[in-house]
């Protein structure tokens, strides 16, 4: 289980549940649902600072709702997870015996 990814604000230790990137060519803050993974050049924020945050002046702030679907796993996750799993615990093919057989195979068939 990975570790739980905390507010980049200073002295702030909540978890973080958004991620703020900035676009500098559109002078647009974009605040979304956390990231997979922490980047370079993105904040996590905590509930609060993200209700609270603020761009520079000037510039404008796409606030991104999360996807309440997106939030648990679908039937179709599961089902990809579980053909894993599977495929992941059937054993190896045996390997054949010589080398590999060869077939001509003409360019006009």
């Amino acid at each position: 289980m990975g570790t739980v990814r905390r507010c980049t604000r200073s002295t702030c230790s909540q978890a973080a549940v958004a991620t703020l990137t900035y676009v500098y060519a559109d002078q647009t803050a974009v605040l979304g649902p956390l990231a997979t993974y922490a980047e370079p050049h993105t904040y996590d924020l905590c509930e609060l600072h993200a209700q609270r945050m603020s761009a520079p002046q000037g510039w404008h702030v796409l606030r991104l709702a999360p996807d309440p679907d997106a939030a648990e796993p679908s039937r179709d996750d599961l089902l990809a997870l579980a053909d894993a799993v599977r495929e992941a615990g059937r054993p190896p093919a045996p390997a054949p015996d010589g080398p590999p057989s060869l077939r001509l195979v003409r360019p006009d068939s």
